[in-house]
């Protein structure tokens, strides 16, 4: 006779599903990665996905939210003391999901969920580092192109190997930089 199933909350059978499509993503990439290798890594019935998440734009953005969750918590939390300190923190954090960045920037022209998704990131990446911006003394009519550099450099950290050593420079260089404006 088989067995009865425990019953799950949907929270915590959706969380099931967007930590297995993390891995999986991470893993074997988004594109290799179909809806039905997500189910039965999260031990649920294909069509159980769909219950949760419209399509698997959808459950990628699912997946990028905790990843940005868990980064603006370390991000807010860090006892690193200085702009340099924090932006290297950031640029590390984004690497350890390289893949789901790479994703985003191939899908975000394929696909509005993830576009819509892209642009929010960048809104609230822009507001933060305004913040450090403004605690650094810099006034906002600077700070906007300022912004714009920070970004791009990110991005361009996280397109290009670079030793440990270059990004720790790097990043003490746009913090100086932006510190002396």
């Amino acid at each position: 006779m088989p067995r009865n199933k425990v019953q799950q909350q949907p929270a915590e059978k959706r969380q099931e599903i967007v930590d297995a499509a993390r891995t999986l993503f991470l893993d074997v990439g988004y594109e290799s990665t179909s809806m039905t290798a997500i189910a039965a890594a999260a031990g649920v019935a294909s069509n159980t996905i769909y219950w949760y998440f419209k399509d698997k734009d959808e459950l990628l953005v699912a997946v990028l939210d905790a990843e940005l969750e868990q980064g603006l918590s370390k991000f807010l939390n860090s006892p690193a003391a200085d702009s340099a300190g924090r932006l290297l923190m950031v640029v590390n954090q984004l690497q350890q999901a390289s893949r789901l960045v790479a994703t985003v920037h191939t899908r975000m022209h394929l696909s509005p969920t993830i576009a819509a998704w892209h642009d929010r990131f960048h809104e609230l990446s822009e507001i933060l580092i305004q913040a450090e911006m403004k605690e650094a003394g810099i006034p906002p009519e600077k700070a906007k192109s300022l912004i714009k550099i920070w970004v791009f450099t990110v991005e361009g950290l996280l397109s290009h190997p670079t030793s440990e050593a270059e990004k720790r420079e790097i990043c003490a260089a746009l913090a100086g930089g932006a510190s002396r404006q």
